[in-house]
Formats: C-alpha cells, sequence, structure tokens
C-alpha cells in the first residue's frame, strides 16, 4: 500500500512548490492512471513513489511518503528501489546493455539475487512481456514498442512490489501502445502489482485504469475511478485535460436529462447509451 500524507515539494530553485498538500492512499494491486497537463506536476508525484525526491533533487520536502510501511525520506534509494521498480519516458537513456538478456540481467545481478534464480527471473520476466523471441537480439534493432517492452521486463525481474512508469506509450503507435498497456494491465492482475501510470492519452488510462487521478497545479483535483472522473469533462477540458469526445457526449445527454448513465469511457459505451436512448429506454444504469 502507498499512503501519502500532506506532500508538498518545491524544487530548489523554484520560487513556488509543485506538490502542494497531497493526501493519497493507492491499495496493493492497483492500476493508478495520473494524468494532467504539461507542467501540473504529475511527473514529479511519480519521483515521491520512487524516492528521487527528496533523495536525487534538492529542495523542501513536507509530508509523508510510505511505500508498504517504508518511509521515503527516511529510507534508502537502495532500500525504495527494492519495492518500487520504475520506467522512464526516455526508453533509449535507461538502457544499459546491447543485448535483451544482458538488460534484464543487468539488474538482478546488481541486487545481487542468488544465481539459481537468475534464470527463471529472466524467462519470467520476458514472457510476461510477450517478449521471450527477442531475448537474444540487439537492441539497437528493435522498434519502440520492443524497447519499451524490454525496460518494462528488466525492471519487473526485480519483482517490485509497485511499478511506476512515465508516458510509456509517448512515442508509440495506437497499436503498439494498446498492447503495453494490456500487458500492463495483465501483470498488475495476475502479480498483484500496484501500477502507476502517467499518460496523457486518458482514453487509454480510462480502459484500464482502476483509479484514475488528475493532477493540476501541484494538487489532486480529481480522483475516483475512470467513470466518476470522466463526469467532470468540461472542467477536466478547462485544466487542460482532453476527454474523449464520446464521452463528452455522452455527459452532455446526461446534463440535458435525456439520459441516467454513467460517464462513457471509451466509443463502445457511448454507442450502448446512445443506442439505449433511441430505442426508447432512457439508458438507465
Amino acid at each position: 500500500m502507498i499512503e501519502i500524507s500532506q506532500l508538498s515539494f518545491r524544487y530548489r530553485e523554484g520560487a513556488e512548490p509543485i506538490l502542494h498538500g497531497i493526501d493519497l492512499v493507492i491499495p496493493d494491486g492497483a492500476f493508478v492512471g495520473i494524468t494532467g497537463a504539461a507542467g501540473s506536476g504529475k511527473s514529479t508525484l511519480t519521483y515521491a513513489f520512487n524516492g528521487i525526491i527528496p533523495h536525487c533533487y534538492p529542495g523542501d520536502f513536507y509530508g509523508s511518503v510510505l511505500i508498504d510501511g517504508l518511509d521515503t525520506c527516511e529510507a534508502s534509494l537502495t532500500d525504495i528501489s527494492r519495492l518500487v521498480g520504475s520506467v522512464c519516458q526516455d526508453i533509449d537513456s535507461q538502457m544499459v546493455s546491447s543485448v535483451v538478456e544482458d538488460e534484464v540481467l543487468y539488474g538482478l545481478e546488481n541486487f545481487g539475487v542468488p544465481k539459481d534464480e537468475v534464470e527463471a527471473r529472466v524467462a519470467e520476466a520476458l514472457d510476461a512481456m510477450g517478449i521471450a523471441d527477442l531475448r537474444h537480439r540487439g537492441i539497437a534493432e528493435l522498434s519502440g514498442g520492443q524497447k519499451q517492452k524490454v525496460a518494462v521486463a528488466s525492471v519487473i525481474a526485480l519483482k517490485p512490489r509497485v511499478l511506476v512508469l512515465d508516458e510509456p506509450t509517448a512515442e508509440l503507435d495506437p497499436a503498439s501502445s494498446l498492447a503495453v498497456f494490456e500487458l500492463l494491465a495483465r501483470y498488475a492482475r495476475e502479480n498483484d502489482t500496484t501500477v502507476i501510470v502517467v499518460e496523457q492519452k486518458i482514453a487509454l488510462l480510462s480502459d484500464f485504469a482502476d483509479m484514475l487521478l488528475i493532477v493540476d497545479d501541484g494538487k489532486i483535483r480529481f480522483q475516483g475511478t475512470p467513470a466518476e472522473v470522466l463526469e467532470h469533462s468540461d472542467e477536466l477540458l478547462e485544466i487542460g485535460v482532453n476527454c474523449p469526445r464520446s464521452t463528452s457526449l455522452v455527459n452532455r445527454l446526461r446534463a440535458g436529462g435525456l439520459v441516467n448513465a454513467p460517464a462513457a469511457r471509451n466509443v463502445d459505451e457511448a454507442v450502448a447509451v446512445c443506442k439505449r436512448v433511441l430505442s426508447g429506454e432512457g439508458a438507465v444504469a
């Protein structure tokens, strides 16, 4: 479980805090999506999960962040990284090896994983990401989507309790983005691992996340299930978060009293609502 209490943070060179009084509880095994406009503080929030703040970026840190009871201020980065695995946005900067197998091995060797466990962990991680066939391929030969899966595999091989990813689909096409999210969701479900994804594509987050957080001006403006958060599509637009048009359509119908249904997360849900309205059923949830 992740427990955040009254978290505020200001970078040393910044005049204003980038995070303000955040309170948050994330249960074990949750798939959490975080989004918000550029500069809203969403990436800095993830730095609090993995200990980058306050350990790597100097600044003023207030409040507490507990990961399975471990206080990230008091613990070392090494201890935190045994619980929290991170995949950064710039995948190429994270790669340290030239071959896929060596990339996955690197973390295991550095963490001193017993040799009799290493082979099984490498195989399991590659299988989980659907890239067992790439084991002996060169990193330079891979597509962006394949590199993303290798980066995730190298982290989950360490069996963290929490997996944090910063915009993992930023440079991927829609098909590759969907594939990455499907793999992450399955991994979270099968391993009871908490997965936290910062992502601009709110439609993807809405389809896969159990909990959606909207960060605005360093605060969590909205929090809840995707359907609960998407009910506020007009307010989200005002703070720079664009909801799917299908969501906005159903919300307009709800505002006009024409339907009584949850906010639509995607086109299929919106079509189902509209069909019920046209058939005279009133789309009562």
